[in-house]
């Protein structure tokens, strides 16, 4: 895009400079000769004067050294009177020369002729100066087109990162404006696409919870209710007891089918993410936003975990602690990362030194629309449907100091085909 765009501002340039430069040295050119010729035009104005002067004072006499005076140095004065031969004196302009002729009163002519050589390369000089003045323009419009390049160009890209990162998961609405009307309409219509998209996918976490509670629920105690009927004494009903809690069954199984699917579904975009590349790279942003408030976050990751999340949501979820924590915290905040308690899970921690979350309201703290601090209530509800999403949990593992706890899968084999795992070591 900024290639393109300073292509195009640089063509504009020299096209401008083209139309302007090539009219301006034909004119500079011409106005240089049309000068030179006013001037010799002047000075034999001047020569027939003083010519026309000796001839009324002399009766018929002229002197051609006192008039060769009033013309130039390099310059052949031609005196041509009636019945007389020509007059010359003066140096040969050669074979390139300027001429110039005036009337004398007597009856004749005066002509001057100057070498156009010394006309010429002031016409050289001229032009060259032309060139340059449309060169120098140029090159002022080749840096404008750069800076305003990569002035356009940064924005554009930046808007791009922030559209591929609303595809990946990463709904935080982004404060940054180009200062460009219609760059901030598009910025503004991401963050409100965004907080949609956060809105859609809570929602969609809440549902398939409350269904799938719901209908869980509800099989149990029809299963219990078949379960005694299976004991009567009636053969008939003993028949129908048990094809019913078959069927009870099977739909219990086709429920866990389509909660397993949608899980899949919903861990399209998860991969096997290296915590401790990609933890310093989301906390960059946040670490200046907290120094400007005079804290410091620190990042405690062990080498060699790896969690299977989706890197959008990870940024998202890892961003929406890091603000509870500014907005809400104090201190010193710390992310550590170690291998969970339970097997194939790796814990990630958010912790501050402040005075941590009121037991009245650390059992709330994930409820939508729920906020201790004045603020919207809806990113830890959302940070916890994104962790749910991609398999994990999140909890409130202290409240003072508030702890928050990222609970993540472990990678299995068969989450990234056609990569080799290690082995486990074992003694041989």
């Amino acid at each position: 895009m900024r290639r393109r765009i300073l292509l195009a501002i640089l063509l504009a340039v020299a096209v401008t400079g083209a139309a302007l430069g090539i009219p301006l040295g034909v004119v500079a050119w011409q106005l240089v000769e049309t000068l030179q010729r006013e001037s010799l035009a002047a000075s034999v104005r001047r020569v027939a004067t003083v010519l026309d002067d000796q001839l009324t004072a002399q009766e018929g006499t002229i002197d051609l050294a006192s008039a060769k005076l009033a013309a130039p140095s390099d310059s052949l004065m031609v005196v041509k009177l009636q019945r007389e031969k020509e007059l010359r004196t003066g140096v040969d302009p050669g074979a390139e020369q300027i001429s110039e002729s005036a009337p004398i009163a007597h009856e004749g002519s005066v002509t001057l002729s100057i070498p156009a050589q010394p006309m010429r390369t002031r016409q050289g000089q001229v032009v060259l100066l032309v060139v340059l003045i449309v060169t120098l323009s140029v090159g002022t419009g080749t840096v404008v087109a750069t800076v305003t390049a990569r002035k356009l160009a940064k924005p554009l890209r930046h808007v791009a990162e922030r559209a591929a990162k609303l595809g990946g998961g990463d709904f935080r609405p982004d404060p940054s404006r180009y200062g460009v009307g219609e760059l901030d309409m598009v910025a503004e219509a991401l963050d409100t696409s965004g907080t949609a998209l956060a809105q859609i996918v809570q929602r969609e976490r809440q549902l398939v919870g409350d269904v799938s509670h719901q209908l869980r629920s509800r099989l149990t105690a029809l299963q219990l209710r078949l379960e005694p009927l299976t004991v009567h004494p009636d053969p008939d009903v003993v028949d129908e007891s048990r094809a019913a809690q078959e069927q009870a069954d099977r739909l219990a199984e086709a429920l866990e089918e389509l909660l397993a699917a949608a899980r899949a579904a919903s861990e399209v975009g998860a991969e096997p993410v290296e915590l401790a590349a990609a933890m310093p790279e989301i906390c960059q942003e946040w670490r200046q936003l907290l120094r400007a408030e005079g804290r410091n976050l620190r990042v405690r990751v062990a080498d060699g975990l790896m969690a299977r999340v989706t890197p959008g949501r990870l940024r998202e979820v890892i961003g929406v602690l890091l603000d509870n924590a500014l907005r809400h915290g104090a201190g010193t905040v710390t992310i550590a990362a170690r291998r969970g308690d339970a097997e194939g899970t790796v814990v990630v921690e958010v912790s501050d030194t402040g005075l941590g979350v009121p037991d009245e309201l650390a059992p709330h703290v994930f409820e939508r629309g729920f906020s201790g601090g004045g603020s919207t209530g809806v990113g830890l509800a959302l940070a916890r449907a994104l962790v749910e999403a991609d398999g994990g949990r999140l909890e409130l593992s202290s409240s003072r100091p508030a702890v928050f706890s990222l609970f993540l899968r472990v990678p299995r084999p068969g989450d990234v085909p056609e990569v080799r795992w290690p082995a486990e070591r074992v003694p041989r």
